[in-house]
C-alpha cells in the first residue's frame, strides 16, 4: 500500500467540515460552501433560538412568581406546539406550491449539487432550504406535539431555581441554564425544522423518520430521572443521579456529535440484547423478530416467578421453563405445524422442511421429553428433601461445587486438546500434524474426535444436571416475593441449559468465592442472593473477555502503524500522541467495554473512539438477504451443506472454542474464503451465518490472502516430529482452530499448448468427432424411444380409455409449448444470467415439459408400422405417404408451400423396429447438394455404427433385444438417416474448407459459436440438434485432451466407455453456461471449460474435481471485526467516503481489513453469498 493514499481526497474534507458542523447544531446549515444571502442564515438563527424564547418567557414568569412551575411548563408547551404548527403547515405550502427558477449553466457538478437559489427572505425555495418537512402527515402530528411536550418539560427541567436547589452554587446555576437551553434547542430543530445527519448512524435509509427522533429521545430521559426525584422524595441515589444528569445534559450535543450515543432503533435492540443475555439468561438471536418473541417471553417468565407462592413451585417452573425457552423453538414449532398437516392432508410430500428449517425427529422429541422430566424430578426432589442446610464446606451445596470444579478442569482440558492451538500460543501435540489428505485426517484425529464425543456427554448431560442440584439446594431460595431472587435464578436455571460452559464458569466461581469467605460478614454475602451474584460475575466475565479483545485490537493497530515502514511516515504522530495519553486512550477501551459497543480506530488509525453500541450482528438488515451475487455463487451454494455437516462435527468436539454470539470464523481452501459468523446459540444447537468472498482477487485481497496462508500453514503443515511451537502470529486477528472435511470442487487451470495445436492431434479430431456424433444421436434416439414407452404405459395404466385421432388426420404443427427439447439443451441455455435459487425446480419443469411433448407427439416415424385401435380391431397398415416423405434424403429442397404437390420416390424396405431409433422428421430435410453428401459419406464409420447399435443400454424392448438390434444395424434407410444428419452437422461445424481445425476455430465452436456454411442455417434452425452437435464436439475436444496426456484408444468398447463417462461424471461446456451452475449445484464429479488466457496468449483447460478436501478454519478476534465494520458505517455512511482506493480498503495483513470489508453486509460490503440463518444441532 502506498503511503500516499488520501484518507479523504478534497472535496469530501470539505463536506465533511459541513456536515459535521450541522450535525454539532443539531441541523442548521450555516457553512453551506456557497454564497447565499443573509437572510438564509438568520431565518435559521431565529428558528434554532424559538424553543428558548417560549422556554425563556415561561421561567421569566416563574421566577417573577407570576406562574408556578407546572403552569410555567405548560404554557411554554402550548406556544412551541403552536409554533410547530405553524413551521409544518408553512412547509408543507412552500412544497406544494410550484416556482419556476431559471437556472444558470454550471460546470461544476459537484457545487451544484448542493446550491440552492434563493428568491425572497420568505420565498417558496427558502422555506424549502430551512423547513424540508415530514414525509408523512402522522409524523408531522406526532412530531409536533413531541416538540411541544419536550419544550415544556425542558423549562422545567432548567428552572434556574430548581437548579439552584440541587447544586446551591449560583454559578453552575447559570452554566447550567445556558448550555441546557442550548442542548434542548438542538433538539428541538432536529425533530421539527431541519434532521441534522447523525454520526451515528445505523440504517442506510431512514424510511420511517427514526432519526429525529434520537435527540428527544434522551432528553425525555434525563427529564424523567428528575421528575423521579421531584414526587419521590428521601432517595439519596436519586438525588445524586439528578445532579450527575443535569450536567451530563449540557454534554449531550457533544456526544450526539462524536456518535456514542445510538439511534433509537440501534438502541431498542442493543437494550434487549443486553437484558435477555445478562438479566434473563437468553442469547442474542439470530433475527430481530425472534429476538422481540424471545425478550418477551423471558421476560414474563420472570415476572411470572415473582408471583408463586411456594418455592417448590418457583423451582419447578424456572427449571422447566430455562429448559424450554434455551431449546430452538422455531425448530419445535415447525416440527408441530408439520405433524398437523401431514395428518389433514396424509401426504409427507406435502409437507417436507425446506431452506434452513429441519425436520424435529421423534427421537430428538423423546431426548428432550426426557431429559425435561429428569430435570424436573431432581430440582424439586434436592430442593424439598435436601435444601437450605446449614452453609459449611460439607454442606450439600458445598459438595456439589466441588463436582462442579472438576468438572470444569475436565472440560478445559478437553476442548484445549481439541484445537491446533492451547490457549491460541502453544502448538497442542495432540492434533494431527502436516496432513495433506482428507483420509489420513480422519485417521489421525479418530482419538480426538472420540475424546470429543466424551466431552459432549459431559457438556450436555451431566453439568446442566449437576448446577441444577446445586441451585436447587442454594438457600437464597427461601425468599419468596423478591425481585432479586426472580430475576436472579430466573437467569440462572436458564443459562444452566443455553450456555452451559460459561454457566459453569460462573458457578464454580461463585461457589469458589462463597467457599472462601463463608466466615466473613462482606456485602458479597450479606446483600446478595446466589442468583445475583451470578448476574454479576455473567457481566463481568462478559466484559473482561471483551476488553482484552479490544486492548488486543488497539495494541495491533498501534504496533503495525508503527513498526510497518509504509505507515509510519504518516501514523508517526498519533503513535506518539497514543502513548503520551495512553491512560486516555485505556479509559476509552474500558468505557467501550462497558457499553459493549465496538472500539473505533477512526479511518482503522491509532484514532481511537467510542462507537455507538449496537446489537451483536453490527447490521440492521435480516440475515442472509442481500449478497453481490456473480458466476463465482454457485460454488458457495454446492459447499454449504457439505461445510455444515463438518461445522457440526467441529463444534460438538469443542475444536472451534466455546460458541459464542458475535464470534466471527474464517475459512480458507484454494481461492475461496468463507467467513462464518455465529448468531445465536442454545442447548444441542447453534445458529451461524455463512458468507463467501469474491473468487476474483484484487491485490488488497491477495495481499491478506497470502497472509492467511502462511498463518494456516505454520499451524497445519509442521512435520511429525516437530517439537511443540508457539504460535508465529499471535498478534494477528486470526487463530488457527482446525481443518475440516467438506465435499466441495478442487479448481485445477492446464496450458493446453502442445495438445489443442498439435497437427496430429486435430487430425485425429476430425475423425473422432464424427464417431462421438453418431454415438451421441443415437444415444439421444434410444432414450427417447425409451421415454415414449414409459410415457405411453403410464397412460395406458391411468386411462382405461384412450381416443385417438382419425386414421386420415394429418399430423398436427407442435405448438410452443411442444418445441420443448428432450434433454432442453436450447440455444436460451447459453446466457450469462445468475443462477436461480431454486435450481431443482427448475429442473423438474424441464422434465414435466419433456413428457409433455412426448404425450403430443403424432408424427410418422421412418420405418413404423401405424396401428391404431378402434373398438376390438387392430389396423396393421403401413402409410406410403409417411414412407415417400421420410425417404425424400438428397432430392432438392422444396419450397414448403409446394410439398403437398410433390411427387413421392418408390416405396424401400424397413425393417419392423428401425422406428425405435428413428431420428426426428424435421432432421431430415436436405441442405447440401447430393455430390457433398456423397463426398462426406465415406468419412461414415459404419463399423463403429454398428458397434453402437449392438452395445445400446438403453432400449424400449426387453425381448430378443439383441436380434432386433442386429436387424435394426442392417437398415440401410435408417443408415441413410444417420449419414445424412451426422456429416450435416460435422460440415456445419468445419464449415466450407475441410481442412484441419485451427485451434481458435476449435475455441470459437466450442463456445457455440459456428463458421458459415450452406448448413448453418439449417443447423440453427433445430435447437435441439444444434445444442447435440455443440455437445459432441466439446466431448470430441476432450477426448483429445485425455488421449494426448493418457495414451490413445485401443478399441470401440475403450471409446464407448469413456464416452459413458463424459455422458455420467462430466459436466464440458463453458462456465458463463447456465447448465455449467445447474451441473456444480448437482455436484457431477467433474466439470471442464475451454478458455484462453489473454495475458500469456495460451490456450487454458480449467477442470473442476468433486471431492472430500481439507478447510483450514481458524477464529477471529471479534473486538476487531466489529471496530472495523462501525468504522466502515461511520465513514460511508456519514462521512460518504465510498472511494475505492481509500486508505480504510488497503491490505492489512494483520487486521485483515480488507477481508473484513467485504465481509459486511451489503450495500457497504460485498460477499458473493451470504446464507439465511443456519441452524446446527450439536449432538
Amino acid at each position: 500500500m502506498s503511503p500516499d493514499v488520501p484518507l479523504l481526497n478534497d472535496y469530501k474534507k470539505d463536506f465533511l467540515l459541513k456536515r459535521f458542523t450541522q450535525t454539532v447544531l443539531g441541523g442548521p446549515r450555516l457553512k453551506l460552501g456557497y454564497c447565499a444571502p443573509p437572510y438564509v442564515y438568520i431565518n435559521q438563527i431565529i428558528l434554532f433560538l424559538m424553543p428558548w424564547v417560549w422556554g425563556g418567557i415561561g421561567t421569566l414568569l416563574y421566577q417573577l412568581g407570576i406562574l408556578e412551575d407546572y403552569y410555567t411548563a405548560a404554557l411554554s408547551g402550548g406556544l412551541m406546539l403552536f409554533t410547530a404548527f405553524i413551521i409544518q403547515v408553512t412547509s408543507f405550502y412552500a412544497r406544494n406550491k410550484s416556482v419556476t427558477v431559471e437556472r444558470m449553466l454550471n460546470t461544476d457538478i459537484l457545487a451544484e449539487e448542493d446550491e440552492h437559489e434563493f428568491t425572497s427572505c420568505a420565498g417558496a425555495e427558502t422555506i424549502k432550504f430551512l423547513i424540508p418537512g415530514k414525509k408523512y402527515i402522522a409524523n408531522t402530528v406526532f412530531h409536533s406535539v413531541l416538540a411541544g411536550l419536550m419544550c415544556g418539560l425542558g423549562t422545567w427541567y432548567l428552572l434556574p431555581n430548581r437548579m439552584t436547589l440541587l447544586y446551591g452554587n449560583a454559578g453552575g446555576t447559570v452554566l447550567l441554564f445556558f448550555f441546557g437551553w442550548m442542548t434542548l434547542c438542538t433538539g428541538e430543530y432536529s425533530l421539527i425544522i431541519n434532521t441534522a445527519v447523525e454520526t451515528a448512524t445505523f440504517q442506510t435509509q431512514d424510511t420511517y423518520e427514526i432519526i429525529p427522533l434520537m435527540r428527544p429521545l434522551y432528553i425525555f430521559f434525563f427529564v424523567s430521572v428528575d421528575l423521579a426525584y421531584r414526587f419521590m422524595a428521601n432517595i439519596p441515589a436519586l438525588e445524586q443521579m439528578n445532579q450527575i444528569l443535569h450536567i451530563l445534559f449540557i454534554f449531550l450535543p457533544f456526544l450526539w456529535a462524536i456518535g456514542i450515543l445510538p439511534p433509537p432503533d440501534a438502541l431498542f435492540l442493543w437494550a434487549m440484547e443486553q437484558v435477555l443475555e445478562f438479566g434473563l439468561g437468553g442469547s442474542s438471536m439470530s433475527t430481530h423478530l425472534r429476538l422481540l418473541i424471545m425478550f418477551i417471553i423471558s421476560a414474563g417468565t420472570a415476572v411470572t416467578s415473582y408471583f408463586i407462592p411456594s418455592t417448590v413451585g418457583m423451582v419447578f417452573f424456572m427449571t422447566g421453563l430455562g429448559f424450554l425457552l434455551s431449546l430452538n423453538l422455531s425448530e419445535m414449532g415447525f416440527a408441530f405445524k408439520h405433524s398437523v398437516v401431514r395428518h389433514r392432508v396424509r401426504n409427507k410430500s406435502e409437507a417436507l422442511p425446506s431452506g434452513s428449517e429441519k425436520q424435529l425427529t421423534w427421537k430428538e422429541c423423546l431426548f428432550y421429553i426426557i431429559i425435561l422430566v429428569l430435570a424436573l424430578l431432581e430440582s424439586v426432589l434436592l430442593h424439598h428433601f435436601a435444601c437450605c442446610s446449614q452453609i459449611s464446606k460439607i454442606s450439600p451445596q458445598a459438595i456439589v461445587g466441588y463436582i462442579l470444579m472438576i468438572l470444569l478442569l475436565i472440560l478445559w482440558i478437553l476442548r484445549e486438546i481439541q484445537s491446533v492451538y492451547i490457549f491460541g500460543i502453544f502448538q497442542n501435540p495432540l492434533y494431527p500434524k502436516d496432513v495433506q489428505t482428507v483420509t489420513l485426517f480422519i485417521e489421525k484425529q479418530a482419538r480426538l474426535m472420540k475424546i470429543g464425543v466424551a466431552r459432549r456427554i459431559l457438556l450436555n448431560l451431566v453439568s446442566p444436571f449437576a448446577m441444577i442440584a446445586f441451585l436447587s439446594l442454594d438457600s437464597s431460595l427461601q425468599g419468596l416475593y423478591s425481585v432479586s431472587v426472580s430475576i436472579g435464578f430466573t437467569r440462572a436455571f436458564r443459562m444452566v441449559w443455553q450456555n452451559t460452559e460459561n454457566a459453569l464458569l460462573e458457578i464454580v466461581i461463585v461457589s469458589a468465592v462463597h467457599l472462601l469467605t463463608s466466615g466473613i460478614d462482606m456485602w458479597w454475602n450479606r446483600s446478595l442472593n446466589t442468583g445475583i451474584r451470578l448476574l454479576l460475575v455473567g457481566i463481568i466475565r462478559d466484559r473482561l473477555i471483551q476488553f482484552v479483545s479490544k486492548l488486543q485490537f488497539a495494541v495491533a493497530i498501534l504496533l503495525t502503524s508503527w513498526t510497518e515502514k509504509k505507515r509510519r511516515k504518516s501514523t508517526t504522530t498519533l503513535c506518539i500522541l497514543n502513548i503520551v495519553f495512553s491512560p486516555f486512550v485505556l479509559l476509552f477501551i474500558v468505557f467501550s467495554t462497558l457499553l459493549s459497543s465496538p472500539l473505533l480506530p477512526l479511518f482503522t488509525l491509532p484514532l481511537f473512539l467510542v462507537g455507538f453500541p449496537r446489537p451483536v450482528q453490527s447490521w440492521p438488515g435480516v440475515v442472509g438477504t442481500t449478497a453481490c451475487m456473480c458466476a463465482d455463487t454457485v460454488y458457495y451454494y454446492q459447499m454449504i451443506p457439505s461445510l455444515t455437516t463438518a461445522l457440526q462435527s467441529a463444534m460438538v468436539a469443542g475444536s472451534l472454542g466455546i460458541l459464542l454470539p458475535g464470534s466471527h470464523y474464517l475459512g480458507r481452501f484454494q481461492d475461496r474464503l468463507i467467513w462464518i459468523m455465529i448468531l445465536e446459540h442454545g442447548y444441542t444447537y447453534c445458529s451461524i451465518n455463512i458468507k463467501g468472498l469474491e473468487l476474483q482477487e484484487t491485490s488488497c485481497h491477495t495481499a491478506e490472502a497470502r497472509r492467511v496462508d502462511e498463518v494456516f500453514e505454520d499451524a497445519f503443515e509442521q512435520e511429525d516430529n516437530a517439537k511443540i511451537s508457539i504460535n508465529g502470529h499471535i498478534g494477528n486477528v486470526l487463530t488457527p482452530c482446525t481443518v475440516l472435511p467438506v465435499k466441495l470442487y478442487s479448481d485445477a487451470r492446464n496450458v493446453l499448448s502442445g495438445i489443442i495445436d498439435s497437427q496430429d492431434n486435430l487430425r485425429e479430431f476430425k475423425g473422432d468427432l464424427v464417431k462421438v456424433l453418431v454415438w451421441i444421436l443415437v444415444q439421444y434416439c434410444s432414450r427417447k424411444s425409451s421415454m415414449q414407452e414409459n410415457v405411453h404405459k403410464t397412460e395406458k395404466e391411468k386411462a382405461s380409455v384412450v381416443i385417438l385421432p382419425d386414421l386420415n388426420t394429418s399430423p398436427q404443427t407442435k405448438s410452443s409449448e411442444d418445441t420443448v427439447s428432450l434433454n432442453s439443451e436450447t440455444l436460451d441455455d447459453w446466457s450469462d444470467d445468475i443462477l436461480g435459487d431454486e435450481p431443482t425446480t427448475k429442473k423438474i419443469n424441464e422434465v414435466k415439459d419433456q413428457l409433455k411433448f412426448l404425450q403430443s407427439i403424432n408424427l410418422p416415424l421412418p420405418g413404423s408400422v401405424e396401428s391404431h385401435l378402434f373398438g376390438d380391431q387392430s389396423i396393421g397398415k403401413v402409410s406410403e405417404n409417411s414412407l415417400y416423405k421420410a425417404v425424400l434424403l438428397g432430392y432438392p429442397a422444396v419450397d414448403k408451400g409446394k410439398q403437398e404437390d410433390m411427387s413421392y420416390i418408390p416405396l424401400m424396405e424397413f425393417s419392423s423396429h428401425s422406428h425405435l431409433l428413428s431420428l426426428p422428421d424435421e432432421w431430415k430435410s436436405n441442405c447440401l447438394p447430393n455430390h457433398k453428401i456423397r463426398e462426406m459419406s465415406l468419412l461414415f464409420p459404419e463399423d463403429w455404427y454398428q458397434f453402437v447399435l449392438q452395445h445400446l443400454e438403453y432400449f424400449p424392448l426387453k425381448e430378443n433385444v439383441p436380434n432386433v438390434l442386429e436387424e435394426i444395424a442392417k437398415d440401410r434407410v435408417l443408415k441413410d438417416f444417420y449419414v445424412h444428419t451426422v456429416m450435416t452437422c460435422y460440415f456445419s461445424l468445419f464449415g466450407v474448407e475441410n481442412m484441419n481445425p485451427s485451434p481458435g476455430h476449435i475455441l470459437r465452436v466450442y463456445s457455440g459459436v459456428l463458421p458459415w456454411s450452406l448448413a448453418l442455417d439449417w443447423l440453427t434452425e433445430k435447437p435441439e440438434l444444434f445444442q447435440l452437435a455443440l455437445k459432441a464436439f466439446r466431448y470430441t475436444l476432450k477426448l483429445m485432451i485425455d488421449k494426448a496426456s493418457l495414451g490413445p484408444i485401443e478399441d470401440f468398447k475403450e471409446l464407448t466407455n469413456c464416452l459413458k463417462e463424459y455422458e455420467s461424471d462430466w459436466y464440458i461446456g463453458l462456465v458463463s453456461d447456465e447448465k455449467w451452475k445447474e451441473a456444480v449445484l448437482q455436484e457431477k464429479p467433474y466439470l471442464f471449460s475451454l478458455g484462453y488466457d489473454h495475458n500469456m496468449e495460451v490456450y487454458t483447460g480449467r477442470v473442476l474435481t468433486l471431492q472430500e478436501l481439507l478447510i483450514q478454519v481458524g477464529k477471529l478476534n471479534a473486538e476487531a471485526v466489529r471496530g472495523q465494520w462501525a468504522n466502515l458505517s461511520w465513514e460511508l455512511l456519514y462521512a460518504t467516503n465510498d472511494d475505492e482506493e481509500r486508505y480504510s480498503i488497503q491490505a492489512h495483513p494483520l487486521l485483515l481489513r480488507n477481508l473484513t470489508v467485504q465481509a459486511a453486509d451489503p450495500p457497504l460490503g460485498y460477499p458473493i453469498y451470504s446464507s439465511k440463518p443456519l441452524y446446527i444441532h450439536l449432538y
